[in-house]
C-alpha cells in the first residue's frame, strides 16, 4: 500500500447513521397520531367493557302480595314492579304473574308470557279453566302445561313466602309439568 492510498482513506469522513429531517417528522407525527388515537379509543373500550366486569348480584326477590290473598285452585293475576339496571339505563318496569295455591297449599306463580310468540295470556277467558293466548289460540292447563299451538309450558317464577307475604324471584323453566 502506498503512502498516497493511505492518506486518501484517512481523510474520508466517517459515515454515521443519521436520521434525516423527513424520518424525524414521520416518527414524530406517527407517534403523536398513535397517542391521540389511543386517547380517543381507550375510553370507548372502557365504556363497553366496564359493565361486563361488574359482579352481577344474585337473583333478588320482590314483594308481590299478601299470602292470604292467594286463592286455592284459582289463579289470580298480580302486578308488581322490579328494579332493573341495563348497563347505564335504570328502570322500574311493571311485571305480572299468575299466582295460586295448589291442592297441597303450596304457592306457585306462572309467567303470563305465551311460549308461542310472546303474547300475554289470560285465565279462563273461554270458560274452560285454562290459560288462553288471545293472539294465536294457545291453551295451557292451570299448571302451565301446553295443550296446543305453544311448543313449551309456561315458565314459572321462583317463589318465597316470608312473614305472610309472597316474594317472586327470577323466571325459571316450569317444574310442575
Amino acid at each position: 500500500m502506498s503512502n498516497h492510498e493511505f492518506q486518501e482513506t484517512a481523510h474520508t469522513p466517517v459515515k454515521r447513521k443519521e436520521m434525516s429531517r423527513r424520518q424525524f417528522l414521520a416518527y414524530t407525527l406517527g407517534g403523536a397520531t398513535a397517542f391521540m388515537a389511543g386517547g380517543a379509543v381507550l375510553p370507548m373500550i372502557r365504556f363497553a367493557v366496564d359493565p361486563l366486569l361488574e359482579k352481577r348480584a344474585g337473583g333478588s326477590f320482590v314483594k308481590v302480595v299478601e299470602e292470604s290473598k292467594v286463592k286455592v285452585g284459582e289463579p289470580t293475576e298480580f302486578k308488581f314492579k322490579i328494579h332493573q339496571v341495563d348497563a347505564w339505563y335504570v328502570s322500574d318496569p311493571e311485571q305480572a304473574a299468575w299466582i295460586m295455591k295448589d291442592d297441597k297449599g303450596k304457592i306457585f306463580a306462572l309467567s303470563p308470557v305465551c311460549k308461542h310468540l310472546g303474547c300475554t295470556i289470560g285465565w279462563n277467558t273461554t270458560n274452560a279453566n285454562q290459560y288462553v293466548c288471545p293472539c294465536h289460540g294457545a291453551h295451557y292447563t292451570v299448571d302451565g302445561k301446553n295443550l296446543n299451538v305453544a311448543p313449551a309450558p309456561l315458565d314459572e317464577y321462583q317463589v318465597k313466602v316470608e312473614n305472610g307475604f309472597v316474594y317472586l324471584g327470577e323466571i325459571i323453566p316450569n317444574t310442575r309439568v
